[in-house]
C-alpha cells in the first residue's frame, strides 16, 4: 500500500466546513432539543417512508406520527417540525433545527426533495439507519461481557485486598509465624491498598474525569487516542473494519441518493466517529476537491484496504460507485460478525484463565502459612 498517514491531528474547525450553497450546507441555526434516541429516529424514519411511499402528504404523515408518538421530547419536535412544514418550510431545514436530526439526516432528505424522490431516500434513509444501528449493537454487544467480568474481577480483588487479607494478617501475626515471599509480597499490596485506598480509587477516577473531558472535542488527545485504539491487537482490527464499513455505507448511500461527491465526503468527514479516519477522509476531499479521483488517495492514506481502494476504482471507471460502495460496505459487515465471533474465542478464555491465575495466587499466598500454622498448633 502507498505511503501512510502522516498529518498532525485537525484543528476542532476542521470537519465543520462545508462548501457555500453546496447540498450539504446546512442552515445556519442552532440545535434545539435534548438527547432522543438514536432508535427512536430510525422507526419514526421507517414509518415516514412508508407513509410517504403510500401517497400520504408529508404534513399529514407528521401529523399522524406524532400523533402515535409518546408524550416528550420527540413529540415536541415532531409538532415543531410539522409546523414549519405547513408553514412552508422545507422538511430538511425544519429537521435541521433539532439536534436528533444530523447533518447526513438532512442532507439526504434536502436531496430527495431537490430530486422530487423524497419516498425513496426516506426509504433509503431508514435501511441506512437500521444497518448501522444493527452493526453498533453487535459491537457493543461484544464490548459488554469483556467489560463486566473485568469490573467484577476488579471488585474481588479490591474487596479480597481491602477486607479480606487484613484478617489474615492478623492471625499470621498472632501466631509469630515465618510468611513465605509470595505471602509477604500479598500483604504488603494489602497494607498499600488499605492505606492508599483514596489514591487507588481517586487517580483513575480523576483520569477518566480528564480523559472524558479531552474527548469531548476534536484535538491532539482525542485524536491520539483514536489513533491507538486502531493499533489494538483485536479489538483495532475489529474497530478499523467497522469504520471501513460506517464509511462506505455512509458515502455509498449518500452518492445513491443524488449528493455531489464532494458534498458527501464532507458529510462524512464530519459524522464519522474516529478523527483519524476523518483526517483521512479529508486528506480524500481535498484530494478530490483538486479534480481527482476518490481511489487513489484513498489508498495513499493507509487507512482503507487495497479491496476498498480497487473496489473503488471500478466503481469510478463504470460509473457505479454507489454500488460497489454498498458491495464493500455489506463485504466489511461480515467481516465484522465473523471478527466478533473470533474475538469472544480468543477473549473469553484469556478472561478466565487471567482471573483463575489472579485467585490462585491470592489463594496460594494465603494458604502457605496456613499449612505451617496447622502443623504448629497439631504438633501442640
Amino acid at each position: 500500500m502507498a505511503k501512510k498517514l502522516q498529518r498532525s491531528a485537525p484543528s476542532p474547525g476542521t470537519r465543520a466546513s462545508t462548501s457555500p450553497g453546496s447540498a450539504a450546507s446546512a442552515p445556519a441555526v442552532a440545535k434545539k432539543g435534548g438527547r432522543v434516541p438514536s432508535g427512536l429516529v430510525t422507526d419514526f424514519t421507517v414509518q415516514l417512508a412508508t407513509l410517504s411511499e403510500a401517497g400520504i402528504p408529508i404534513v399529514k404523515a407528521l401529523a399522524i406520527l406524532e400523533g402515535q408518538t409518546r408524550p416528550g421530547a420527540f413529540k415536541n419536535i415532531l409538532a415543531e417540525i410539522g409546523e414549519d412544514v405547513a408553514a412552508g418550510t422545507p422538511l430538511s431545514e425544519a429537521m435541521a433545527k433539532h439536534r436528533c436530526f444530523d447533518r447526513l439526516y438532512t442532507s439526504m432528505v434536502r436531496a430527495g426533495e431537490v430530486a422530487g424522490v423524497l419516498d425513496k431516500i426516506l426509504d433509503r434513509l431508514a435501511i441506512f439507519r437500521e444497518k448501522a444501528a444493527a452493526i453498533r449493537s453487535k459491537v457493543v454487544g461484544a464490548m459488554i461481557y469483556p467489560v463486566i467480568v473485568s469490573l467484577v474481577a476488579t471488585g474481588v480483588v479490591a474487596a479480597a485486598i481491602l477486607i479480606v487479607i487484613p484478617k489474615f494478617k492478623e492471625i499470621f501475626e498472632s501466631f509469630d509465624t515465618e510468611l513465605p515471599p509470595i505471602t509477604e509480597l500479598l500483604l504488603g499490596a494489602s497494607e498499600i491498598g488499605v492505606k492508599y485506598w483514596y489514591l487507588i480509587f481517586g487517580i483513575p477516577a480523576v483520569l477518566l474525569i480528564a480523559h472524558s473531558i479531552g474527548m469531548k472535542t476534536p484535538n491532539r488527545y482525542r485524536f491520539f487516542v483514536h489513533g491507538a485504539i486502531l493499533r489494538v491487537p483485536l479489538l483495532g482490527p475489529l474497530l478499523r473494519k467497522v469504520q471501513i464499513a460506517n464509511f462506505s455505507r455512509t458515502f455509498g448511500t449518500l452518492i445513491e441518493s443524488g449528493v455531489p461527491h464532494l458534498d458527501a465526503l464532507t458529510i462524512v468527514r464530519d459524522t464519522t466517529s474516529n478523527d483519524v479516519v476523518a483526517d483521512a477522509v479529508e486528506s480524500v476531499r481535498r484530494t478530490v476537491r483538486e479534480g481527482e479521483g476518490i481511489a487513489r488517495p484513498m489508498g495513499e492514506t493507509g487507512m482503507f484496504d487495497d479491496l476498498v481502494v480497487n473496489m473503488v476504482d471500478v466503481g469510478e471507471a463504470t460509473g457505479e460507485l454507489d454500488r460497489m460502495l454498498l458491495k464493500v460496505a455489506h463485504a466489511y459487515e461480515v467481516q465484522v460478525d465473523r471478527s466478533i465471533e473470533a474475538m469472544f474465542k480468543v477473549v473469553e478464555p484469556a478472561l478466565l484463565i487471567a482471573m483463575a491465575v489472579v485467585v490462585g495466587f491470592i489463594v496460594v499466598a494465603l494458604f502457605l502459612p496456613l499449612t505451617s500454622i496447622m502443623g504448629k498448633i497439631g504438633a501442640g
